[in-house]
């Protein structure tokens, strides 16, 4: 076997259900065929070699590859899998004495003699440039029988007619089931987790999407700028030049360019990302049907993509980029002064290229102007990142102006780069030429201080707004800063205060008509109101106002936060209303372009959405993907490692406590972390591992930092109690828990469970049974709770001995807890095992007579004699208790309801 080509990635990344796929064929030990496309760079190798990793070692492997040039050598590929192998094993396929047939079998001798009878993988790489003979031979590898995978890598833009690969390609395709997989470039999350994996850190976000651009997502592209800079300081690599190997890679994808070719690749190298045909033609005076040819030769040699209607973009960024280094100056500045004028001349309506070109020829009033229009455009079509991108562009030519520092902190906060937005924002109020603008800042900064996590900073935020409402004259500035100051309130969840500023932003609002305004009072307003059982009519009912109202208006950084409210708080009333709901946030985020919302928060909406539909691995599932896609990433505050809190919750529900363990090593790390929350987890960890000391110990730690909350959580209440008492807390204990974790608050529902649940463990079944009886169908619970309950109402009942109506609250709690795992599965099966039922994932039980055991058998013959309960006892003998649950199992295995029937079944009559 030859060895493989080296790669710089110490993981794969990206490519784990193409992964999965080989390996399911591999191990099927069927014969299988797979074809690997992808263009250079994307990973093909790679995806080979961890497949290869996977198979057990009695497996022959047979990989070789064909070379350019290759076609005039045949079985070029088969001689390079069986490079080191005897001459003489090689010498019937080099015989020209022997047919092409004959050599063809000689082929295959060769293969069938190394196989043998053993499972097999065979990989036949760069199928693009294997000869005619090496394409014959994979053809007729594929007809043969055996536990043997077939794998064939290729590139699809250098399949043409004249190879034989496209005719084996759509043979293929007729004769055989072939599996295709297809290798895509890095997603910008990808991109980032490459870095990651790479360096051993979060990759900075404004860092990893640069590199992401820079070079398209090519995996190889990306290792060879790594390589090129020791110590892996990835936001250097962002500036840092092409290495001198790498960009020789690409140019000699120009190199054959005929002149006229090459001057219009390098006039399209200045015009940017997307290349006009119409600009391109005026830059380069040059005529459409000329330069229609040209572009058609572009494309074929894959330097170019048609990437729209008369708009094209290079294949590779990097291709771009090495043939612009070849430049000189003087020649790059013609080119923008040319496309400069050719936009102002047509009024081009895309301010981003109008900046870019000013900016590369010099016109600097140019460049800042169109950057100011174009910040203002892209922000409010929610490109916020493009629209950081230009403020940055003016802001290096006027560093001081507030209009381009309101615009790079509010696209920096929407794009989630809590750093860049806390720099430009301090900047902006400090430099604000008006009130207005002062307002307007300290209203994001408030926000950016509780993202950050820094409660210190929004104390003296809030401060200072309330000096400038002194200060401000009644009118629009004065209502603003009122409703920074609700924002701030219901942010540091002082209630009374939010409520208090944002009914007299509202009345100022009101009465100056001022629609702005108002629309953020209510938001404020019914956020506030939404978090209390007693208001919440009242604040869905504005919160819902307030979306169509924003909507209307084009705020959808305001609709989309009104929207989270409805989705994270109490669920709507179905789960068809629940997911338009979070479908309807995401898009409105999206259009913001208010990352947090469009991706994180979408994620741990899906999540909430599966665990009210009672689908515990789907809320798990979502939360993995959206903390995979984030964890590449180095986050700030509030958002790092954002669902780590609650994947540690569900995991915790499904019992999966080492993977909790990792998680909350994960969060310990962090700083800022909310002070309860770590102690909670723990606790909860401790409790269901049956770790009393460090239970104890984290239980020290977590009440303090409940009772400094100035809020409280009714399901925290729920799984913090029903931890402790599996843990066997004594009772004096737990009610000091209690004690702490309820306030008047939390929701009715909650209080009551809890209440319940503590009177349970006291022995008072009768007041326990009232309680959850009363809860059972509350829509707060959630499925998998409300499953809870009545497997709590089931044990009390059972301690009743009331057996027939305990087996019906347990027959209800199954559907409910169908697709849950963990204790509360645990418990719903403890109790069917006091009742006698099977387990719910038993195979359909045996029902009739021959569903009895032999004592049930003898038991229901002295039955169908009309014995009573008692003579059964005393004449098997038997407890009177014992005698009754024999009746009871009888009775329902049998499907009847009363004695006399018994003996019809088993056909003894009675008396």
């Amino acid at each position: 076997m030859r060895p493989f080509r080296g790669g710089a990635g110490p993981v794969m990344i990206g490519r784990e259900s193409e992964l999965r796929r080989l390996v399911r064929l591999a191990s099927s030990r069927a014969p299988a065929v797979a074809i690997v496309a992808g263009e250079p760079g994307i990973g093909k190798t790679r995806l080979v070699r961890e497949l290869l990793a996977t198979v057990p070692p009695e497996t022959v492997v047979l990989v070789g590859q064909a070379e350019p040039g290759s076609l005039a050598r045949p079985y070029e590929v088969l001689l390079d899998a069986l490079d080191g192998h005897p001459e003489e094993q090689l010498a019937a396929l080099a015989d020209a004495g022997r047919s092409p047939v004959e050599r063809l079998h000689a082929g295959l001798a060769i293969v069938s003699e190394l196989i043998g009878d053993a499972p097999a993988v065979i990989v036949f790489e760069d199928l693009h440039w294997a000869d005619s003979e090496s394409a014959a031979l994979f053809e007729r590898i594929a007809d043969q029988h055996g536990p043997r995978l077939l794998i064939g890598t290729y590139r699809p833009d250098e399949v043409s007619g004249r190879r034989p690969v496209a005719g084996l390609l759509a043979r293929m395709e007729r004769r055989h089931t072939v599996t295709h997989v297809r290798l895509d470039r890095f997603t910008p999350s990808q991109t980032a987790a490459f870095l990651a994996a790479a360096t051993g850190a979060p990759a900075p976000m404004r860092a990893a999407t640069a590199l992401h651009n820079r070079t398209g997502g090519n995996p190889f592209f990306l290792e060879e700028l790594l390589r090129a800079l020791p110590g892996y300081d990835v936001e250097a690599l962002v500036e840092q030049p092409l290495p001198w190997s790498l960009a020789e890679v690409l140019r000699r994808q120009i190199d054959e360019l005929d002149p006229v070719a090459h001057r219009i690749a390098e006039a399209a190298t200045v015009l940017g990302q997307r290349i006009p045909f119409d600009l391109l033609a005026e830059v380069t005076q040059t005529a459409e049907d000329e330069l229609i040819g040209v572009l058609r030769d572009l494309v074929t040699r894959g330097v170019l993509t048609e990437s729209g209607e008369d708009e094209f973009a290079f294949r590779h960024a990097l291709v771009r980029e090495a043939l612009a280094g070849q430049l000189l100056g003087r020649q790059r500045r013609r080119l923008h002064e040319a496309a400069l004028e050719a936009l102002l001349a047509g009024g081009h309506s895309d301010p981003a290229m109008v900046a870019h070109h000013a900016r590369g020829a010099g016109r600097y009033d140019d460049m800042v102007a169109a950057a100011r229009r174009g910040a203002a455009l892209y922000q409010s079509i929610g490109s916020a990142y493009q629209a950081l991108q230009l403020a940055e562009l003016g802001l290096d030519e006027v560093p001081d102006d507030p209009e381009l520092l309101g615009a790079a902190a509010r696209s920096a906060w929407l794009a989630g780069l809590l750093e860049d937005a806390l720099r430009y924002g301090r900047r902006w109020h400090d430099l604000a030429g008006s009130t207005t603008d002062r307002a307007e800042a300290l209203y994001l900064l408030v926000r950016i201080a509780w993202e950050s996590r820094d409660p210190g900073a929004m104390r003296a935020l809030t401060e200072e707004i309330e000096t400038l409402i002194a200060e401000l004259p009644r009118g629009a500035d004065q209502a603003r800063a009122m409703t920074a100051i609700a924002q701030s309130a219901y942010l540091r969840d002082d209630f009374d205060a939010a409520l208090r500023w944002s009914g007299q932003a509202l009345a100022l609002a009101e009465e100056l008509d001022l629609p702005s305004v108002r629309l953020a009072a209510r938001l404020e307003r019914g956020s506030t109101l939404a978090e209390s059982p007693r208001t919440l009519d009242e604040g869905r009912e504005i919160l819902s106002a307030v979306v169509d109202e924003a909507e209307k208006t084009g705020e959808w950084v305001l609709a989309a936060r009104a929207l989270e409210i409805l989705v994270q708080g109490v669920p709507p009333t179905t789960p068809a209303e629940h997911a338009e709901t979070l479908e309807r946030m995401r898009v409105d985020a999206e259009r913001a372009g208010f990352e947090a919302l469009a991706v994180a928060t979408y994620f741990q909406g899906r999540a909430r959405l599966a665990w009210r539909t009672g689908d515990l691995p789907a809320a798990i599932a979502a939360l993995e993907e959206g903390r995979e896609l984030d964890r590449a990433y180095r986050r700030w505050g509030r958002w790092a490692d954002h669902h780590g809190h609650f994947l540690a919750g569900l995991l915790l529900e499904a019992g999966e406590l080492d993977r909790v363990e990792a998680i909350v090593a994960d969060l310990t790390a962090l700083p800022s972390n909310v002070p309860a929350s770590i102690p909670g987890l723990v606790f909860h960890l401790a409790a269901r591992r049956h770790d009393r000391p460090r239970a104890e110990a984290a239980l020290e730690e977590l009440l303090p930092a409940v009772a400094k909350q100035t809020w409280r959580s009714g399901q925290q209440a729920h799984d913090l109690v029903s931890a402790a008492l599996e843990l066997g807390l004594p009772h004096e204990r737990i009610d000091a828990m209690l004690a702490v974790l309820l306030d008047g608050e939390v929701w009715a529902a909650y209080r009551t469970l809890v209440e319940a649940q503590i009177a349970e463990a006291h022995g008072r079944h009768d007041e326990a049974l009232a309680g959850l009886l009363s809860v059972r169908e509350a829509h707060i619970l959630g499925p998998a709770t409300r499953g809870t309950v009545r497997v709590a109402a089931a044990r009390c009942l059972l301690a009743a001995d009331r057996r027939a109506e305990a087996t019906e609250l347990v027959q209800a709690a199954e559907p409910l807890l169908s697709s849950w795992r963990g204790w509360r599965v645990t418990q719903l099966e403890q109790v069917r095992a006091r009742l006698g039922l099977a387990p719910a994932d038993a195979p359909p039980a045996v029902t009739g007579p021959a569903a009895l055991t032999p004592r049930e058998r003898e038991v229901a013959v002295l039955i169908s004699d009309g014995l009573t309960n008692t003579e059964l006892a005393r004449r098997l003998y038997i407890s009177p208790r014992t005698a009754a649950v024999h009746v009871s199992n009888i009775l329902r295995k049998l499907g009847v309801s009363s004695r006399t029937e018994v003996s019809w079944v088993i056909g003894t009559p009675s008396g």
